[in-house]
C-alpha cells in the first residue's frame, strides 16, 4: 500500500515551475535554429575549394575502382563455388556460391549508386525548413 502512494506520487505531473522552465529552453532552441538557419541556404560544397581537394577526390576514385574490382572477384568466386557445388551434389557449397553471388552483386549495385544516394540525402536535407519560427 506504500508501495502505491509513493508509485502515484512520483507519476504526477511536472509543477508549473519546471513547465515554464521547459518553454524558455524551448524559444531558445527556436532562436538557435533560426539563427544557423540563414548561413546554410547558400551551402554549396565543392572537393576543390581546400587545398588537397583534388587528391582526395581520386582517392576516392581509386577505392571506388578497387572496391568494384573486388566486388567482381567475389562474384566469378562465388559462381565458380556455386557450379562446383551443384556439380557435386554439395548443398552448403552452392548455397555459399549462391550468397557470394548476391552479396557481390548487391555491393557492385551500391557501388554505383553510392554518389546518387548522397546527392539524394544531401538535397533533402537541404530542403528541410526550420519548423519554429521565432
Amino acid at each position: 500500500m506504500y508501495a502505491a502512494r509513493a508509485f502515484a506520487a512520483s507519476s504526477s505531473i511536472a509543477p508549473v515551475g519546471q513547465l515554464e522552465t521547459l518553454g524558455h529552453h524551448l524559444r531558445v532552441v527556436a532562436v538557435l535554429l533560426a539563427a544557423t538557419l540563414t548561413p546554410a541556404a547558400a551551402f554549396s560544397p565543392t572537393a576543390g575549394k581546400l587545398p588537397g581537394g583534388s587528391v582526395l577526390q581520386s582517392l576516392v576514385d581509386g577505392l571506388g575502382g578497387w572496391a568494384l574490382i573486388l566486388a567482381l572477384a567475389g562474384l566469378v568466386i562465388g559462381a565458380a563455388l556455386w557450379a562446383v557445388g551443384s556439380h557435386s551434389q554439395n548443398y552448403q557449397q552452392s548455397f555459399t556460391g549462391k550468397r557470394a553471388v548476391l552479396v557481390s552483386g548487391f555491393a557492385a549495385l551500391l557501388i554505383g549508386a553510392a554518389p546518387v544516394i548522397v546527392d539524394f540525402f544531401f538535397h533533402t536535407g537541404l530542403s528541410v525548413t526550420n519548423p519554429v519560427v521565432p
